[in-house]
């Protein structure tokens, strides 16, 4: 009677030394856990071994991507149940793996998982998987690691991200539509920055086009946007034309420290900033303090992980550095706000919207899972997993308040002090 869903479910918990919230499938069919418990599902042999040569998040992920691994549930429940089972590095849980091998029965649980999991020679990582590259935020580097991700043709992005073409946080006034949440999320960018008929604005990391569209249309001002991305851009270019504004929009494939054209009056970085790195970022600052005018305006959108208690212990997520954001890093909002101090800005306002970015982010992988044979027409069946799974356990990060994002308006304030903001009330709202 086949029966390795109930050794593996016994061996894993005498490993992992608690209980598994979810049920096992195993490869012979066989089911054993807790009922109504989301199933976690071991197609092959090969899946078990993935997570042996690689315990932790990035085994998970591996067999995840490759479909070795798959859920029978509500992805969203599981993902919530097995987060406390992930070991971290750095972080003394009592179930690290050099402290479980300390143990003579954990020891042995292993030996019998090898055996179970068949030859023992470590799977291949997916060929969706990048290798993190030595040297960080370099023009080269930063153009592959924005290739990596945004390049996956525009056609997906369309069917995750709709019609508004915005990949970043909506903003939710109402029940409405991610739609008119993207459209309110990008007026608020522009109430914020002032905009006015006649103005420059530089819309760096413009993505497909949308802000620099809107800013364009509805407030009247001439758009520099910039890109790395070739696809965004081309996409970008032939949206400009559509709506007629090529004499007032102009998007570039340009890296934002080779613009050289200003004085801007305002500058948008919406989701751009999380791919600067920390070394670069107070150059970031510097860069967009220099081409604004006295009296210009940024708004930085950027998504900000929780601070810790050692600041040197941090390390980029392996699933998000290995197959979504290469060389990508989050940073405390205090950081952020520090760093544009340092670089001269005079930070006005800031405004946290996490609980909207989890809502967006649900919508989005309700439209991947909604059309997901297309979707893996689109991508490969690889590249559309991790972004199902990318986007689930982000939805569930920013719900947990485990990251968030703000926006953070900042000043180029003259040598007179006058700011040009008013002395109380927020005019954008």
């Amino acid at each position: 009677m086949a029966e390795d869903a109930s050794r593996l479910t016994s061996l894993a918990e005498q490993l992992l030394g608690v209980p598994l919230p979810v049920r096992v499938r195993a490869w012979d069919g066989s089911e054993a856990g807790p009922p109504g418990a989301p199933a976690l599902v071991l197609r092959n042999r090969r899946a078990l071994r993935r997570l042996l040569f690689k315990p932790g998040e990035l085994g998970l992920v591996r067999a995840w991507v490759s479909g070795d691994l798959g859920i029978d549930g509500d992805l969203y429940t599981a993902l919530d149940l097995m987060a406390g089972l992930v070991w971290e590095r750095g972080e003394d849980t009592g179930r690290t793996p050099l402290r479980v091998l300390r143990d003579p029965a954990a020891r042995a649980a292993v030996r019998e998982l090898l055996t179970l999991a068949g030859p023992p020679i470590p799977p291949a990582p997916p060929r969706e998987e990048v290798r993190r590259s030595r040297h960080l935020h370099t023009r080269r580097s930063d153009k592959r690691a924005i290739s990596h991700h945004y390049d996956v043709g525009n056609d997906f992005y369309a069917l995750v991200l709709g019609p508004s073409m915005v990949y970043s946080c909506a903003y939710w006034e109402d029940a409405g539509t991610l739609e008119s949440a993207q459209r309110d999320k990008l007026e608020l960018v522009c109430r914020k920055l002032g905009l006015t008929p006649g103005q420059r604005l530089l819309d760096v990391g413009c993505g497909w086009g949308s802000m620099a569209i809107h800013a364009a249309r509805e407030h009247g001002v001439h758009v520099v946007g910039v890109t790395l991305s070739q696809e965004q851009a081309a996409y970008a270019r032939k949206r400009v034309a559509d709506e007629g504004l090529t004499d007032r929009v102009e998007i570039r494939v340009q890296d934002y420290r080779d613009v050289s054209d200003g004085p801007y009056d305002a500058i948008s970085s919406i989701g751009m900033a999380e791919h600067v790195g920390a070394e670069r970022y107070l150059e970031y600052a510097t860069d967009l303090y220099a081409l604004l005018k006295p009296g210009g305006r940024l708004l930085n959108h950027q998504i900000a992980r929780r601070p810790q208690r050692d600041e040197t212990a941090y390390h980029v997520d392996e699933f998000i550095d290995s197959y979504v954001f290469p060389d990508g890093e989050l940073a405390p909002l205090g950081t952020t706000v520090t760093q544009l101090e340092r670089a001269g800005f005079e930070v006005r306002d800031v405004e946290s919207i996490r609980e909207h970015y989890a809502r967006t982010l649900r919508r989005w992988v309700t439209r991947l899972e909604a059309d997901w044979d297309r979707a893996v027409r689109l991508a490969g069946p690889g590249r559309a997993r991790v972004w199902r799974l990318y986007m689930a356990a982000s939805a569930l990060a920013f719900e947990h308040n485990r990251i968030g994002v703000n926006q953070v308006l900042a000043v180029r304030t003259p040598e007179s002090g006058d700011s040009g903001l008013p002395l109380r009330a927020r005019t954008w709202n």
